[in-house]
């Protein structure tokens, strides 16, 4: 039989999660590294509710198997304010400390750090980011956990000059996966015969007032601004740009959620003409339809993409563990298409189709834009 050292189980009575207070059950940790507070805290604390959600549900339903024996899930959380150098503290201490056999981190910069030595020490990075180079680098214990953006800038970019004009200026955050989208953008844009008028980056992380970085971005009169970090700072950004006068488009990028940033300012009629992913909540497919709604019920508001791929990302994580028999990241790793094939297509909020030879999960993407002060999905 394999001993709790082996697996990284700590052995707990369960009295609260569905299990009988007379069975004992081990306790498998998972860890979660993300910012908790700052202006990307909202953007941590959705990606975290989806992950507690599913640990709560799976606990309450039994637990999983490994060799017959029964086991919770047990979710350690810690805060690094979107900085790679503390995720790399946060994953050194979770895996020394927790002994986990997979952290979640849903920012690039994070997961770049912990690709550095996430082998080494024998863990899986559950990396929510759709920065397509993550897993291009052959990393055998990662799993990038949404799709890639490379089809957002493509699709965004190509909509914007032929309904909005050839004039662009860069306005996103200047983390590391919003100038990896920067990047991108201006390429597809500048192939695609636009202009570009102004690049002002901004920390979305550490300011409310953006209207000195907005300014310096409208100075060349563009048509379309690209925008965007997480969903609260981004709709304050195209808040203040609008009382700054400005009457262009924006493309937001995939990390912000238009239904999100709505609400921060009020409404979607500030976000009149904006491209960007197709909010978890017009979703009409019925796991996604489903989770909304258990989501409502227990939180008390509306949940966005981060929750839901967490969500699901955990759901399949466990039904890996199940299959492998252990909590080895290799042997988790290895059975996640089997995973996937197995666990009920309920908890699969994003029908996630199988896990590409680089990790990644495969989606298919979505596109809307905000059109008479509605949200409209469009086709690629």
């Amino acid at each position: 039989m394999k001993t709790a050292k082996k697996l990284g189980l700590a052995v707990a009575v369960a009295t609260t999660m569905g299990l009988s207070t007379a069975v004992m059950a081990g306790e498998v940790n998972i860890g979660f590294t993300g910012p908790l507070s700052g202006g990307a805290a909202l953007y941590g604390e959705n990606s975290l509710s989806g992950l507690r959600m599913a640990a709560e549900e799976i606990n309450a339903n039994g637990g999983f198997d490994i060799n017959g024996e029964k086991y919770t899930v047990n979710v350690i959380a810690l805060d690094d304010q979107y900085s790679p150098a503390q995720a790399t503290t946060n994953a050194k201490r979770l895996k020394q400390e927790s002994n986990v056999p997979a952290i979640f981190v849903p920012h690039a910069g994070g997961i770049f750090a912990l690709m550095n030595f996430n082998v080494e020490d024998d863990f899986l990075v559950m990396a929510y980011t759709s920065v397509p180079s993550v897993t291009q680098q052959g990393n055998p214990l990662l799993l990038r956990v949404p799709p890639t953006f490379d089809g957002y800038v493509k699709a965004f970019s190509e909509y914007a000059l032929e309904n909005w004009g050839t004039k662009l200026s860069l306005a996103g955050a200047n983390h590391e996966y919003a100038k990896i989208w920067s990047q991108m953008v201006e390429q597809a844009w500048t192939a695609n015969g636009g202009e570009m008028v102004g690049n002002n980056p901004m920390d979305y992380n550490k300011s409310a007032d953006f209207f000195t970085g907005v300014s310096r971005a409208l100075a060349g009169k563009p048509d379309v601004m690209f925008v965007g970090g997480a969903s609260e700072p981004t709709g304050l950004v195209i808040q203040q740009a609008r009382q700054l006068g400005y009457e262009g488009a924006f493309i937001m990028m995939d990390q912000a959620k238009i239904d999100e940033a709505a609400s921060v300012v009020g409404g979607l009629e500030v976000l009149e003409d904006t491209v960007g992913v197709v909010p978890l909540v017009y979703d009409q497919s019925e796991p996604a339809r489903d989770f909304v709604k258990r989501y409502e019920e227990k939180y008390g508001k509306t949940p966005g993409s981060e929750a839901a791929y967490h969500y699901l990302a955990l759901n399949v994580l466990v039904e890996a563990m199940d299959l492998a028999d252990t909590t080895d990241p290799t042997e988790i790793r290895a059975n996640m298409n089997a995973a996937f094939d197995q666990m009920d297509p309920m908890k699969n909020t994003y029908s996630v189709i199988e896990v590409d030879e680089g990790g990644g999960f495969v989606v298919y993407p979505t596109m809307a834009v905000v059109e008479d002060g509605k949200v409209v999905e469009k086709e690629f």
